[in-house]
């Protein structure tokens, strides 16, 4: 294992120097000059006195900038803290404010969160504009990056066991947390996503899912491992995605399942040319069978796989044969055991309270993985909550089916307890979608008086079915093989759109507070 993620660019520079490293627009990067740009950028940070250990907020959207900050902070042993670049100025100022940051990195589309959370961030040092005209007492990035030469790498000793990247989690359930990340955890997680994709050397993958997520981390550290391109979406545009698959050539995608319902749904999928895509990759939320279904006639992939897992500890299961069994999460990744224990929503289950093949409870990950994360930035009640023994509480609820493959059925906090039966979101929604007429659901529980919960659905009806109804829905609902009749919702509104983040993944307790 790589002591250090800054090797596999310089690798990579060397291997194939010509190569293309990355696209964004019209500007292109072979690994000669992104290898000498992080190194240029890393030595305008040292000038600076940004050095090894301390955090550099970066409010980016995914380009060349964005890269080559990455491997810079990668060289220098500075800790690379990306944030979403849609955060509004509390959540810009909190974050940097938690990670002690010494920099923050802007442009445009984040500037004015920024500059209305500068002026509470006194420990703030430097403040970077990319592509945005600088401002008082602020840097250009183009004058770090200035030169034409390769100054070489920084001489910073580095270790496995060092921070390289701090992300923060949405915060759905509370103020975001930090995830600390070592060299040794990402290139792990790295090398786990390689083989578990079945990506090849020279792979071209859209970067579409954002640099502050870790997919898109994953995607951009698995490209230089594989001497691969990665081509840059700033902005999420189905109709755009679809063009640069077909005109960049692009061999393998990870996406959440939103994006990739957001491509299968274009009127006119079927005139781009998209036989290069041939691995397709997926995580961050469920994928229906109906999705699933309608993907795999889209593209006709060779590998179509499910990833299980999270920003703490990359990988929890994956599988490979989501064409074969749809829904499917596979089993333990290639560095990782799981197992599925009682689910307790108080978060007091032992790790060794395992349940029985075919029940359901909440998967557990064990710790000791290398692409493990060791415990949150500074909230010990968080680590309190979700690590225990040795081994990482997901959230997620789980079965194992009897060939041993494990299935999500939604998350602990999602449960809905209706009469005193447990119903999972998810497999209510399954049944919807397949519906003709429903293009999206979401099902949440509501309270009821006599029930406790009673099962509700949000409905997004497809273009032109203005006359579904929830009598319609019912009788589909009841009609529906092997779903029992209890897990039905008893409540039905349809909707223009469901509430999402950034990265599409649904957020259910939006609808809660509706």
């Amino acid at each position: 294992m790589t002591t250090s993620l800054a090797r596999a660019l310089t690798v990579a520079a060397e291997r194939v120097p010509g190569a293309e490293a990355i696209a964004d627009d019209e500007q292109r990067l072979t690994y000669r000059d992104l290898e000498a740009g992080a190194n240029r950028v890393a030595a305008g940070l040292a000038r600076l006195g940004i050095e090894k250990g301390d955090h550099v907020v970066l409010v980016l959207k995914n380009r060349v900038e964005h890269v080559t900050l990455y491997w810079a902070c990668q060289k220098l042993g500075v800790i690379a803290t990306p944030l979403n670049w849609r955060y509004a100025e509390g959540e810009v100022r909190f974050c940097a404010e938690d990670a002690d940051a010494v920099a923050v990195v802007f442009e445009a589309a984040s500037a004015t969160a920024v500059g209305a959370a500068r002026p509470a961030l006194p420990r703030v040092r430097h403040w970077i504009a990319v592509g945005a005209a600088a401002g008082p007492d602020t840097i250009g990035f183009a004058t770090l990056a200035a030169g034409d030469t390769d100054p070489g790498p920084p001489a910073v000793a580095l270790a496995e066991t060092d921070v390289s990247i701090m992300l923060y989690t949405s915060g759905t359930t509370g103020r975001p947390k930090g995830v600390p990340r070592t060299h040794r955890a990402e290139a792990s997680a790295a090398l786990a996503h390689v083989v578990q994709s079945h990506n090849v050397f020279g792979e071209r993958t859209l970067a579409a899912m954002p640099l502050y997520h870790t997919m898109g981390v994953r995607s951009m550290i698995a490209m230089a491992l594989l001497h691969g391109s990665l081509i840059c979406l700033p902005d999420w545009d189905p109709a755009v995605a679809a063009r640069l698959l077909q005109d960049r050539r692009i061999t393998a995608l990870y996406l959440v399942p939103t994006l990739y319902h957001d491509l299968v749904s274009l009127p006119d999928i079927q005139r781009y040319h998209l036989g290069s895509v041939a691995r397709l990759g997926y995580a961050g939320a469920p994928m229906t069978s109906t999705l699933t279904r309608r993907v795999a006639d889209v593209f006709r992939p060779r590998a179509f796989v499910n990833h299980l897992g999270s920003t703490e500890v990359y990988t929890f299961t994956v599988c490979d044969r989501v064409m074969d069994k749809p829904t499917c999460a596979g089993r333990s990744g290639l560095f990782g055991r799981s197992r599925i224990v009682r689910a307790d929503p108080e978060r007091q289950a032992s790790p060794q309270a395992v349940v029985a093949r075919g029940e359901t409870g909440e998967l557990i990950v064990a710790m000791d993985s290398p692409e493990a994360f060791t415990g949150y930035w500074r909230r010990p009640d968080a680590d309190a909550g979700a690590i225990r023994d040795g081994w990482y509480f997901t959230g997620d609820l789980a079965y194992e089916d009897e060939d041993g493959d494990i299935y999500t059925v939604g998350r602990v906090d999602d449960m809905i307890i209706s009469g005193g039966e447990n119903i999972y979101p998810t497999e209510v929604e399954d049944v919807l979608v397949r519906h003709p007429d429903v293009r999206e659901a979401c099902v949440v529980g509501l309270p009821d008086e006599r029930l406790g919960q009673t099962v509700a659905a949000f409905v997004v009806p497809r273009h032109g079915a203005a006359t579904l109804t929830a009598d319609e829905l019912d009788r589909f609902c009841r009609a529906a093989r092997n779903f029992a009749s209890f897990k039905r919702p008893r409540r039905y509104e349809f909707v223009a759109a469901l509430p999402k983040s950034p990265t599409g993944k649904l957020l259910r307790r939006k609808l809660l507070q509706a």
